[in-house]
């Protein structure tokens, strides 16, 4: 036990730095140098004889610290109800975001089949217009012109300008695109 006192007290002061270095927060900190110091005397039979002692104590904090940073993470801030306004406590309903999804898919349900791939290849896989035309075996330009009309319509949609047929769902089939002349 004599051992113990005269190699671990002298590096208290080191480990009260250390911990608030990795802490931020000086109670946090004590708490944790005093855990550490509680298992380096509950295993300090454990340690072995050739190992630095002061690199086995400093590796005990750090993974104590290491664990309570990862604890604090997933559990989140922790603060007395008392303490909180009301409002801080609500959350927001999601049904909007529902609608603006389920709206954003009609959209994209509607998008003409080259447009939606260049769309969907660029925005959602964020591949380059290279990339996209490349897979796609079209030239950039053409990638870039269908990107600009799809983001447009889409935004139209969105905002009623151009309107989606009621009747369109996911589960139905897109109205067919406007039949076009080609000019040479």
């Amino acid at each position: 036990m004599n051992d113990l006192i005269l190699l671990v007290e002298p590096m208290i002061p080191a480990l009260r730095r250390y911990a608030r270095a990795l802490l931020h927060e000086r109670e946090s900190a004590d708490e944790l140098v005093q855990d550490c110091l509680e298992r380096v005397i509950s295993r300090w039979s454990q340690r072995r004889e050739a190992d630095d002692t002061r690199q086995w104590v400093f590796a005990i904090l750090h993974n104590l610290a290491m664990n309570r940073l990862r604890q604090q993470t997933r559990r989140g801030l922790h603060l007395a109800v008392e303490d909180i306004d009301e409002a801080e406590l609500s959350i927001p309903a999601h049904q909007e975001h529902r609608v603006t999804h389920r709206e954003l898919m009609r959209a994209l349900d509607l998008l003409p089949d080259d447009q939606r791939a260049v769309l969907l290849l660029v925005a959602v896989e964020d591949l380059s217009y290279a990339e996209a035309a490349k897979t796609l075996d079209i030239p950039v330009g053409t990638v870039m012109s269908r990107l600009a009309r799809a983001r447009q319509r889409v935004h139209r949609m969105l905002d009623g300008v151009d309107p989606m047929p009621a009747a369109a769902s996911p589960d139905t089939d897109p109205p067919a695109p406007p039949h076009l002349r080609r000019l040479k």
